[in-house]
């Protein structure tokens, strides 16, 4: 009878271990992945000459979906940011050969976001993620409502950089929300 119960809490222990977040790419890495995309993001504005004052497609952000996201498990936070990555890629992949940007700063841009999302991926271990269809669908509405709609000017891509910076500083505050809550 004692055995079992050693089991069972041995058990119960090692399964709490093995679910609260403790991931080395949080730890060590997300950070410098960061501040790297961030900067070539800014890097990216400034070598564009595009106004974008008088744009007038605008996208909703999506404030709600991340207020979801800030309530979730550290796994399905990790989940919801890893998405935010993937499609950012996805939409940067879209023709933004029209802008002034450098493609070497577009392509290293591209690798950062790719490197945070396996990292954070690799957090979340073999979990499966539900997809947030919602996310999907706002990131669908950016290439069709303002990309197409504004056939790929640098103006658009203006915007989608704008908006993407968004992103990124959510993403990063919901990662910070983990990292204090261990």
């Amino acid at each position: 009878m004692v055995t079992r119960v050693f089991f069972a809490c041995l058990l119960l222990s090692l399964y709490s271990a093995a679910s609260s977040l403790s991931c080395r790419w949080l730890d060590h890495k997300f950070t410098q992945y960061s501040e790297n995309y961030l900067e070539l993001l800014d890097t990216m504005a400034n070598n564009s000459t595009n106004n974008t004052e008088d744009a007038e497609v605008q996208v909703t952000f999506p404030h709600d979906l991340y207020t979801q996201a800030s309530k979730a498990s550290a796994g399905e936070r990790l989940g919801f940011i890893v998405q935010i990555l993937e499609q950012m890629v996805v939409l940067f992949d879209e023709a933004h050969n029209s802008t002034s940007w450098e493609e070497n700063t577009v392509e290293n841009f591209l690798n950062l976001v790719s490197q945070q999302a396996e990292g954070l991926r690799s957090c979340i271990g073999s979990h499966s993620h539900k997809k947030n269809k919602k996310l999907h669908m706002y990131f669908k509405r950016l290439s069709g409502h303002i990309l197409e709609r504004m056939h790929h000017s640098a103006e658009a891509w203006e915007l989608i950089r704008r908006e993407i910076k968004i992103h990124l500083f959510r993403a990063d505050q919901l990662v910070s929300s983990l990292l204090n809550s261990n």
